[in-house]
């Protein structure tokens, strides 16, 4: 009997259970939800376990405080953190949330060792590159979700302006998953049509600033941030690892001189496969697009620059 991918959710709040409900759902694998708050991710995960009658779904799922049963996992996602509230920025979130993503990859790299770790903590680029920093595996295996979220908000926005089917939109956003995100216009079309020929500038002027601040629209209208799209971006990405699709994906990367940056993780087109990102797609970008990125890339810089060296060098190699 074949085995079944493993896949363990830590952080069972909004976002980690949707990441579960819908990893279950679409019975990707057997799934283990871990939070530190007791009971609660037992009770989400037996909740979950007596759905998958109704998903029509062999997929198991358990709760637990501890990580043992994440040994073994194909793929460790990680979910845990603070939310955004409403006033805070995702660089608010970021000595706090450091915390939380080291010790997490302290407890659960060790025993899953050849897992390819997928971050959703905020602010995301600056915690994918402490997992990888704390984690000591090889960058191609720790990637962040950004780009399949943001490209997926700046998709909806064109079709909602075009009053067209969304799965006739794609789109494109590179860089920082944050205020200083690139989305690419150049390479968003619909039907095959660039936009630019369906849309006003002013229009497109609108969407793009409405995707750079796309998640703190909602974080100002219910008081926190996002997880359906968040939760959905990431399923995306752990459905092409364990099935080794080799998907063409936006996520946040490694990069080590692509697009002349190094040493920062940012949002960029990647091959993801079984084994992580099996490589990284350069775009031609035009000198505005390149400015734009290179400042997007030095936020993120800035930010890694106040996570505590000595704690890092612990596990890079």
């Amino acid at each position: 009997m074949l085995r079944r991918p493993r896949i363990s959710v830590i952080g069972a709040g909004a976002t980690g259970s949707t990441v579960a409900q819908l990893l279950a759902q679409r019975e990707l694998g057997d799934v283990v939800l871990v939070d530190v708050v007791e009971g609660m991710p037992q009770g989400k995960a037996l909740d979950l376990q007596e759905a998958c009658p109704l998903f029509r779904s062999s997929s198991r799922v358990v709760g637990t405080n501890g990580y043992a049963e994440t040994e073994g996992s194909d793929v460790l996602v990680i979910t845990a953190g603070l939310p955004r509230k409403p006033g805070m920025s995702r660089e608010d979130l970021l000595k706090t949330n450091y915390s939380i993503v080291r010790d997490v990859v302290r407890a659960a790299v060790p025993l899953s060792p050849e897992a390819v770790v997928v971050v959703l903590t905020n602010p995301l680029d600056v915690m994918a590159y402490a997992a990888w920093r704390v984690s000591g595996l090889p960058p191609h295996r720790v990637v962040g979700q950004s780009g399949i979220l943001d490209s997926a908000r700046f998709r909806w926005f064109l079709a909602e302006a075009l009053g067209i089917s969304v799965e006739d939109v794609s789109a494109l956003v590179l860089g920082g998953h944050g205020d200083s995100m690139v989305p690419l216009v150049r390479y968003s079309y619909a039907g095959g049509v660039p936009i630019e020929r369906l849309l006003s500038r002013e229009t497109i002027e609108k969407i793009v600033e409405r995707t750079r601040f796309g998640g703190g629209e909602i974080v100002s209208l219910m008081g926190t941030s996002a997880f359906y799209a968040p939760a959905a971006a990431v399923v995306e990405m752990v459905e092409a690892v364990v099935k080794d699709k080799r998907r063409v994906l936006p996520c946040s990367a490694y990069l080590d001189g692509q697009y002349g940056q190094k040493d920062v993780f940012a949002g960029v087109p990647v091959v993801l496969g079984g084994g992580g990102v099996e490589r990284v797609i350069e775009l031609d970008l035009l000198p505005a697009e390149e400015e734009l990125f290179a400042r997007s890339c030095a936020d993120v810089r800035r930010q890694i620059s106040l996570l505590p060296e000595e704690e890092l060098c612990a596990g890079s190699r």
